[in-house]
């Protein structure tokens, strides 16, 4: 809608995981730097957290995207709040292509399915990873067994498989009660907010990314964009995209700081009376 007017080629603030607008804040660069280093040296699993929003789906596209052909398959699971039974079912399917599972399927009969898929995988020269988004929301203690088992397969003394578990910081403390996986995880990785000079970064590279060739955001914007968002990518790429929405209806030659507050305001922190 706005975007001849800003003379954009497209919409720079969508919260779909396209690794042309990752923006490489410090510990962005850092996690996946770690997380290459395990799946690339073939470990067993890793750990990334972040607050919601913070960019963890995008560094997943990132990593996937920057990881060879011999790793493969990459299976992504986004929605892991499942029974244990069928979380293992899927990645049953997944792994192996059979496509023969169902609802109530056999966890021994998964468990079989997948070690069978990703040792025959390790012996072809490949190596799987299994990336659980949203790990925070696994069903109970029975889920983080079942996908601890994965762990168990080897090929020639090595995993033959990459487990990395993907979430919120409350999955933190989950992890640190149970010492089976605090010992299995061979890395953990933090993401924290952007600073406000990455927050202006990230708001200029999104912007060149999808056409922009001069400046939309005036000097002063920076620092109440980084006051209104406290840093979350996802509320960041919110505020902005109405912002332009806003500025173009109003014909605004720029984007202020005053105009950042009015938006969020009237259009971001609308509470009822």
């Amino acid at each position: 809608m706005y975007e001849s007017y800003w003379r954009l080629t497209q919409k720079p603030f969508e919260n779909a995981a396209d690794p042309r607008f990752y923006y490489p804040g410090e510990s962005h660069q850092a996690a996946l730097l770690k997380l290459r280093y395990v799946v690339e040296n073939r470990r067993g699993g890793a750990l990334l957290c972040g607050p919601s929003g913070s960019g963890k789906t995008m560094l997943v596209a990132m990593l996937r995207r920057e990881l060879d052909e011999s790793v493969a398959p990459f299976v992504h699971v986004v929605f892991p709040q499942m029974p244990a039974a069928e979380l293992l079912a899927y990645l049953a399917d997944e792994l192996d292509g059979a496509g023969q599972s169902n609802a109530a399927s056999d966890v021994h009969a998964s468990v079989r399915r997948i070690e069978r898929a990703v040792i025959a995988n390790a012996e072809r020269g490949r190596h799987a990873v299994i990336a659980v988004d949203e790990a925070h929301l696994l069903e109970g203690p029975e889920a983080f067994e079942a996908l601890r088992l994965l762990m168990n397969f080897e090929c020639d003394g090595a995993p033959a498989a990459t487990l990395l578990l993907i979430g919120q910081p409350s999955l933190l403390p989950t992890i640190n009660r149970m010492p089976q996986w605090e010992e299995r995880l061979n890395v953990k990785c933090l993401l924290r907010p952007f600073s406000q000079p990455e927050t202006a970064g990230y708001v200029d590279h999104r912007l060149k990314v999808a056409g922009a060739d001069h400046p939309l955001l005036d000097p002063d914007a920076a620092p109440t964009l980084q006051e209104l968002t406290n840093g979350i990518a996802r509320r960041i790429n919110r505020l902005c995209d109405l912002a332009l929405l806003v500025g173009y209806a109003e014909e605004q030659p720029s984007l202020g700081a005053d105009h950042f507050e009015s938006v969020s305001r009237e259009l971001v922190a609308v509470a009822p009376d």
